[in-house]
C-alpha cells in the first residue's frame, strides 16, 4: 500500500505542478500502477468510465458545431437589446451564460458570451473586465446543476447511478438543479452589489445572424433523450447508454454537416475542438483510481478523515465542503473530484450513513469552490485569456473582487441547503 500512495501523491504533485502535460502524467502513473502489479492488467479496461468519456466527447462535438451556428450570439443580443444600462446588460449576460452552462461546458460557454460583452464594451469605449469576470463565474457556478453541464457533475452522475432526472429532483427531494438555482439568485444578489455604480446607458441595435438551426435541435434533442433515458431502468440498458446518445448526436451533426458543405472540413474542425487533453486525462486518472482502491489507500484515507471528524456527520460534513472550497480554489476540480468520489463513498461506510449529503457536499464544495481565485476554474482561465488577448490583464485581487462575495455566497447557500434536504 505505501508504494501505491508514494506513487499517487508524486502523480498528483505532478498534476498540479505541470498543468500542461496533465494527460501524461496521468497516463504514465497508470502504467506504473500496471507494471508495478498494483492493478492488474485484466482491470484496466473495466477501470475507465467509458460512459463519461463518450458523454464528454460526444456534448463537445455538439456545442462546437452550435456554437459554429451563433445561435448563442443571437439569444445573448436579443437579451442586451431589452437592457436599460451596463450593470443589467452584465448581469442579464452573466445570468445567460449560467443558462447555457447548465447544458454546454463551462469553458465553450465562457468561448461563446465573452464576444457579446466585448462588443458592448468596445461600442460604449469601456473595460469589459468586470463584464467577462462574471461571465466566467457564473458559468462554472452552474456547471453543477445538470447531469450534462460539467465533467465534475458527468463523474458525480457515473458514481451515483444518477440520470438527468435525477439532478432536478432526487429521493424525492430538490435536486442539485435546485440547490444551485438558489446559489446563483444569492451570487447574484452580490453582483448587484459589486456593480451598483455601473449605470451607463446602453444601446446595442445589430442583431447576430443565425446561419443554421440544425445544431441548436441537436442540443435540445441530446437533452430531450437524456431525459428520456432517465426513465429506463438501469438494469435494462446498456452502462454506456448516456454517452451513445451524446456521440450519436454528434454523428448525426457531422454526417448532416458533411453532406450539406459537401467536404470534410466541418468534420475536421469539430473533432479538433473535442478536447482530447481532458479526455485522456480523465481516462489516465480512473486507472490511477482504480489502482489506489486495489491497493486500499482509498480505505486508509477515508479512516483518517472519520477520525478527523470524530464520527460527526456534520463536522465531516463541514470538514468535505470547505475542504473542497479551499483545494478547488488552487487545483483543478476534475482530478479532486475523480479521487474524492470513491473516497467519499469509504467515509460514508465506514460512519455507516447515507453517502447522499457528503457527495452532494463535495460537488458544491469543488465546483462552486473553483471561482474563488483566477486559476481554481478552466472557465476563469478562459475569461482572463480573451481579456489578456483584448490588452486587459487583470490582477488576481481585481479578479478576487467580485469572485470571492460571489463564491461564498454561492457556497454558503449550497452548504445549508444540501445539509438541510438530505442530512
Amino acid at each position: 500500500m505505501v508504494q501505491a500512495l508514494v506513487l499517487f501523491l508524486l502523480t498528483y504533485v505532478l498534476l498540479m505542478a505541470l498543468p500542461k502535460y496533465r494527460p501524461y502524467i496521468a497516463l504514465a502513473s497508470a502504467a506504473l500502477f500496471v507494471v508495478l502489479g498494483i492493478l492488474p492488467a485484466s482491470k484496466v479496461f473495466a477501470s475507465v468510465d467509458w460512459n463519461v468519456i463518450m458523454m464528454i466527447a460526444g456534448t463537445m462535438g455538439v456545442v462546437s458545431l452550435f456554437i459554429e451556428s451563433k445561435m448563442p450570439a443571437l439569444l445573448a443580443d436579443l437579451i442586451i437589446m431589452k437592457m436599460p444600462n451596463v450593470k443589467w446588460a452584465i448581469i442579464s449576460l452573466s445570468l445567460f451564460a449560467g443558462l447555457i452552462s447548465a447544458f454546454v461546458d463551462n469553458v465553450a460557454t465562457v468561448l461563446m458570451v465573452a464576444p457579446v460583452a466585448l462588443n458592448i464594451a468596445k461600442k460604449l469605449n469601456i473595460s469589459p473586465v468586470k463584464s467577462i469576470i462574471s461571465i466566467a463565474i457564473a458559468s462554472n457556478l452552474q456547471g453543477a446543476a445538470t447531469l450534462v453541464g460539467d465533467t465534475t457533475s458527468i463523474l458525480l452522475g457515473s458514481h451515483m447511478n444518477m440520470d438527468f432526472l435525477d439532478f432536478i429532483v432526487y429521493q424525492g427531494k430538490p435536486g442539485l438543479f435546485w440547490i444551485v438555482q438558489i446559489g446563483a439568485l444569492a451570487a447574484t444578489l452580490v453582483l448587484f452589489y459589486v456593480l451598483r455604480k455601473d449605470n451607463y446607458s446602453i444601446d446595442v441595435k445589430d442583431k447576430t445572424r443565425v446561419e443554421d438551426y440544425f445544431p441548436s435541435v441537436l442540443l435540445v434533442g441530446t437533452v430531450v433523450f437524456l431525459i428520456l433515458a432517465s426513465f429506463i431502468p438501469a438494469d435494462k440498458k446498456p452502462a454506456i447508454t448516456n454517452g451513445l446518445i451524446c456521440i450519436g448526436f454528434m454523428i448525426a451533426g457531422l454526417i448532416r454537416e458533411t453532406i450539406r458543405s459537401r467536404n470534410l472540413e466541418a468534420f475536421k474542425r469539430t473533432m479538433k475542438e473535442i478536447d482530447y487533453f481532458t479526455l485522456l486525462l480523465l481516462a489516465g486518472l480512473f486507472i490511477v483510481i482504480s489502482g489506489i482502491t486495489e491497493a486500499g489507500v482509498v480505505t486508509k484515507i477515508s479512516e483518517i478523515f472519520v477520525n478527523l471528524s470524530g464520527s460527526n456527520v456534520f463536522l465531516m460534513y463541514t470538514l468535505l465542503v470547505w475542504a473542497s472550497v479551499l483545494f478547488s480554489a488552487f487545483i483543478d476540480n476534475i482530478p479532486y473530484i475523480a479521487t474524492m468520489l470513491p473516497v467519499t463513498a469509504g467515509i460514508a461506510n465506514l460512519m455507516g450513513i447515507n453517502a447522499t449529503v457528503l457527495y452532494f457536499g463535495l460537488i458544491v464544495g469543488a465546483t462552486l469552490g473553483g471561482n474563488l481565485t483566477p486559476i481554481g476554474a478552466s472557465a476563469n482561465i478562459a475569461g482572463l485569456g480573451i481579456l489578456k488577448k483584448n490588452g486587459y490583464e487583470v490582477k488576481s485581487a481585481e479578479f478576487m473582487k467580485i469572485s470571492v462575495p460571489f463564491t461564498l455566497a454561492a457556497v454558503m447557500t449550497g452548504y445549508i441547503l444540501v445539509w438541510i434536504f438530505y442530512r
